[in-house]
């Protein structure tokens, strides 16, 4: 099955009826919603940011909805977080300024530097906290509230240089095995349920592997990191302490290798898990995410082998009729636009033949976003009223970046998901 239209079509569609954010019909007015690139504004202006630098849309509309979301107060400190406040602001800034260099500089240098203290804090935090023997928070490392996240900013900054490696040593060091009770457990291994908060289903906690709660953003970050030269004591060390860790978890099934998306005290202990179940195979749990941090790694590391079986692992899910079916929304973060967004970004570090394959399945993705075949307009009327917003993770405007990117006319080098840990940048954020 091919779409209808292609991907831009969509996003243009998305952004015509985003267009003006003092709309009164928009669902853009919830409470932090001017800044969470999670649910809201960021998320909207990053889509307008994108379609503009393509040609597909006047510059005006990113401006105006950039002007939206930074027309307050910023949250910075504890209360801020990759997704929320001044880091989600300053990386749709930071995108923008890489189309428009210089016109945001004013307002990126603040934000960096509420940025870099709060680096600052949060690194000295975590490193007591490890000197203590205490397990960390998922908030205190994952990718969407925590120093993976920061990190990914940070990659992206020129002046992030410092920051930067400091995030780097504290992840090297979340590598390295905890003993508590009596046991050795991984680094990275927290008390709380996967939501971060004590669950009775998770006696002993549990060992995430997601790329957005788990190991996989720390170790995307790492890679990243270091194939743009930036390597810290350890770090090649870590990325390899890392691979292992999932290759001892993985299971191999008739569709190819899956992974769980979290590890429990129990499964712990025995050294195995339980037969694994069907899953979807999404950016934020599930083979998705952990293909592209083990093809990064593996590009970091030079395991060509890794290489291969990563982006192998993702196009045998990618023809899984359970796998597909166990996906139910077209979201950016669970969904089908998720997965043709990091089949098209595993595609391009692939080898040729599974580069193939991966391009093959992009079409058929797109088009589970409307399956109906209503129409770009339609489908993004559905999307944009949909719950629980029009934002980047799981709403409108994370699915028209998505099904822009994969289009034909989508900004070579853009970066915009850089925050997803999923983009080889051709340059930095300036």
């Amino acid at each position: 099955m091919r779409p209808a239209y292609e991907g831009h079509e969509l996003a243009v569609a998305v952004a015509d009826l985003l267009a003006h954010h003092d709309d009164p019909r928009l669902p853009v007015h919830q409470p932090g919603w001017r800044q969470s690139l999670a649910l809201g504004v960021p998320g909207i202006a990053l889509l307008h940011v994108e379609l503009a630098a393509a040609g597909l849309r006047p510059w005006q509309r990113a401006h105006y909805w950039l002007t939206a979301a930074t027309s307050g107060p910023v949250t910075v400190g504890a209360d801020s977080h990759p997704f929320h406040g001044a880091p989600a602001l300053a990386h749709v800034l930071a995108c923008a300024n890489t189309y428009q260099p210089g016109s945001y500089a004013r307002a990126l240098d603040h934000l960096d530097t509420a940025i870099a203290a709060d680096t600052g804090h949060r690194v000295a935090a975590a490193h007591a906290r490890i000197d203590a023997g205490e397990l960390p928070a998922l908030a205190e490392f994952d990718a969407i509230r925590g120093l993976t996240g920061i990190g990914a900013y940070l990659l992206r900054r020129p002046a992030g240089g410092e920051e930067l490696r400091a995030v780097l040593e504290y992840l090297v060091r979340l590598t390295c095995p905890l003993h508590r009770d009596g046991e050795v457990l991984p680094g990275w291994w927290t008390s709380s349920g996967p939501n971060g908060r004590a669950d009775d289903r998770f006696p002993g906690g549990h060992g995430n592997t997601g790329m957005a709660h788990g190991i996989a953003g720390p170790l995307a970050l790492l890679a990243l990191a270091a194939l743009q030269g930036i390597v810290v004591q350890g770090q090649l060390t870590a990325i390899a302490t890392v691979c292992s860790w999932l290759d001892q978890w993985r299971s191999n099934t008739d569709a190819g290798p899956v992974w769980p998306y979290w590890v429990t005290r129990p499964q712990l202990r025995a050294g195995r898990r339980s037969t694994p179940s069907v899953q979807r195979p999404s950016w934020c749990y599930g083979t998705a995410g952990l293909a592209r941090a083990q093809q990064l790694a593996a590009l970091a590391i030079g395991d060509p082998a890794r290489r291969v079986a990563a982006g192998d692992a993702l196009a045998r899910a990618l023809i899984d009729p359970r796998q597909l079916d166990a996906t139910t929304d077209p979201s950016l973060c669970h969904g089908y636009a998720g997965l043709a967004h990091i089949a098209h970004r595993v595609a391009v570090d692939a080898p040729a033949g599974t580069a193939a394959r991966l391009d093959a399945r992009i079409p058929h993705l797109l088009s589970l976003i409307d399956p109906a075949a209503v129409g770009p307009r339609r489908t993004a009327t559905a999307l944009i009223g949909a719950a629980p917003g029009p934002g980047l993770l799981e709403g409108a405007a994370g699915v028209a970046l998505a099904a822009l990117t994969c289009s034909t006319v989508s900004t070579p080098g853009s970066s915009w998901d850089s925050c997803l840990l999923t983009v080889r940048p051709a340059h930095p954020l300036t």
